[in-house]
């Protein structure tokens, strides 16, 4: 099968640099699979699974937004928050999840559905995850 570059970074750190058959993206229209020959799209993240398949495997991320920049030789994602799924803890469940409520308390009413959005879906990827979110 065909290989596409794949960069993942965050504002702290570059995640990911490799050459990948297929991305899996958390697209804020819904999943996306970005393989070699896509055609150019630049998309939104929202909270989810990115998961990249290689030749030496499988690798899993945990991103909370950004940006993803397709074209038919490379994948480009720019994430707000990224980690891999091993450095997941409780810990950053719970500071992920008391922020993005504290954020929804105080967003005005026009931000309030985007903000309930971002939280549902943070509560719902750390559920799946086998994370507890009763704060």
């Amino acid at each position: 099968m065909a290989t596409v570059q794949f960069d993942l970074v965050s504002p702290e750190r570059k995640l990911a640099s490799l050459n990948v058959e297929q991305v899996q993206i958390p697209g804020s229209e819904g999943r996306l699979t970005a393989m070699a020959g896509h055609e150019p799209t630049i998309l939104t993240l929202r909270p989810g699974r990115l998961i990249a398949i290689g030749p030496e495997g499988e690798l899993e991320f945990i991103v909370t937004g950004g940006f993803a920049e397709l074209s038919p030789e490379h994948i480009s994602v720019l994430a707000e928050v990224a980690l891999p799924r091993g450095e997941m803890s409780q810990e950053i469940v719970n500071e992920m999840i008391t922020q993005a409520r504290a954020e929804h308390n105080k967003a005005t009413q026009e931000e309030q559905a985007e903000t309930h959005s971002f939280l549902a879906d943070l509560v719902h990827i750390a559920e799946d995850l086998g994370f507890h979110t009763n704060l």
